[in-house]
């Protein structure tokens, strides 16, 4: 009788064993990857910008505008990718960034209008940008096929659809076409046969003033200082 209880033991309990043990030797992928000295990937991604505003002494002082609030629409974006070894958890990174899609636009109140004109205007800014970041990546200690790396950097951007060359235009606000800027963020590794998928989180500060003042159109002359803002949700594809 006891001989049987133990072979049923065995029975119902061998596969679970078999379990466990297959996940403790689970198969790792690609183990000599950090040892390259570079790879190439691929980006794709979402990105959120908006302008970071301070408001000008004419603004303070005159009702003709009472409000004005930044808003954003969100854009898709598309990159290269280049990583080269530094270390073994050091690692430089270049990585190109066409973003479309995308535009920034402020929301104004009115304190006095014209016949037929709304008390609510609201100027867009499109934007089609050109990033062009170098960033350092930290690289934690890989478990299995997974780790996390944090990334410090600077970029530069160009805006495609800078209207910064418009004349005569009543009341446009003009931006300049640079910006340089720090970005920083986290991401993920996961490590599958034949390619590393990371989902990353990046936040991006503009450092220029990206504002041409004009003291003569109402909309411009509320600023004294336009700063890009930046959220870019990235997943990498890597060699």
């Amino acid at each position: 009788m006891h001989y049987l209880l133990r072979f049923k033991i065995i029975v119902y309990f061998l596969p679970v064993f078999c379990v466990l043990q297959a996940s403790a030797q689970r198969e790792i992928y690609r183990p000599y990857h950090d040892d390259m000295p570079y790879y190439f990937g691929l980006t794709l991604g979402y990105n959120s910008s908006y302008l970071h505003q301070l408001k000008s002494n004419h603004f303070l002082a005159n009702d003709s505008v009472l409000t004005a609030e930044q808003g954003a629409t969100g854009g898709i974006s598309l990159g290269l990718l280049a990583t080269g070894r530094l270390s073994d958890h050091f690692q430089i990174r270049f990585n190109p960034t066409l973003m479309l899609g995308g535009s920034r636009y402020f929301t104004y109140t009115l304190g006095s209008t014209a016949p037929g004109e709304a008390k609510e205007q609201k100027q867009t800014l499109p934007t089609t940008i050109v990033s062009m970041p170098v960033h350092f990546k930290f690289n934690s200690d890989r478990i299995d096929n997974f780790r996390t790396y944090l990334l410090f950097g600077v970029k530069f951007d160009t805006d495609l659809s800078s209207n910064s060359a418009l004349r005569n235009v009543p009341n446009i606000i003009k931006l300049r076409k640079n910006d340089f800027g720090l970005e920083g963020g986290l991401g993920f590794n996961f490590f599958l046969p034949f390619v590393t998928i990371s989902p990353e989180i990046k936040f991006s500060y503009g450092l220029t003033n990206l504002l041409i003042p004009d003291p003569n159109l109402k909309y411009a002359s509320v600023f004294q200082q336009l700063q890009s803002r930046m959220i870019i949700f990235s997943i990498h594809f890597e060699d």
